[in-house]
């Protein structure tokens, strides 16, 4: 399960799908809906949002206007209430290990993507987050 920190719009098509279909899972692991993936590292973040399942939601809608723009057809049904104000901090170490991770698996699968993205240092965030000082999170397992 990846849910990047990073905005959506660096994903490729794969990489989009993917992260819909992780988000959706990672939704019904905050709602009690499935007993797989509860301990998965990636939720702990959104575990310590005060509103879990609405920060959830409010990242879902994220890739839903991302999808949209591409011409992709997300079911925005699938996403519920979004109002949440409270920003889910995310370490300086984070973001440039995810930008990082995210140029490697575009250099394989995607090249006009990759190219596209290969020079950014700092990447705009996913709107649900702000940007904090420190490392990597202890959670992430590097590659």
């Amino acid at each position: 399960m990846r849910l990047w920190s990073v905005h959506p719009e660096y994903l490729d098509a794969k990489g989009l799908v993917a992260c819909w279909r992780e988000s959706l899972l990672a939704k019904a692991v905050l709602s009690g809906k499935t007993r797989g993936y509860r301990m998965h590292p990636q939720l702990m973040r959104f575990r310590a949002h005060p509103t879990p399942v609405a920060a959830v939601n409010r990242y879902l809608f994220e890739l839903y206007i991302e999808a949209t723009k591409r011409g992709y057809t997300f079911d925005r049904k699938k996403i519920g209430r979004t109002r949440t104000k409270i920003k889910i901090p995310v370490t300086q170490g984070q973001t440039k290990y995810e930008i990082s991770h995210l140029k490697r698996k575009l250099q394989k699968r995607d090249r006009k993507k990759y190219l596209s993205i290969r020079k950014i240092k700092t990447p705009t965030l996913h709107p649900l987050f702000r940007l904090v000082k420190g490392d990597i999170e202890t959670w992430e397992r590097p590659s």
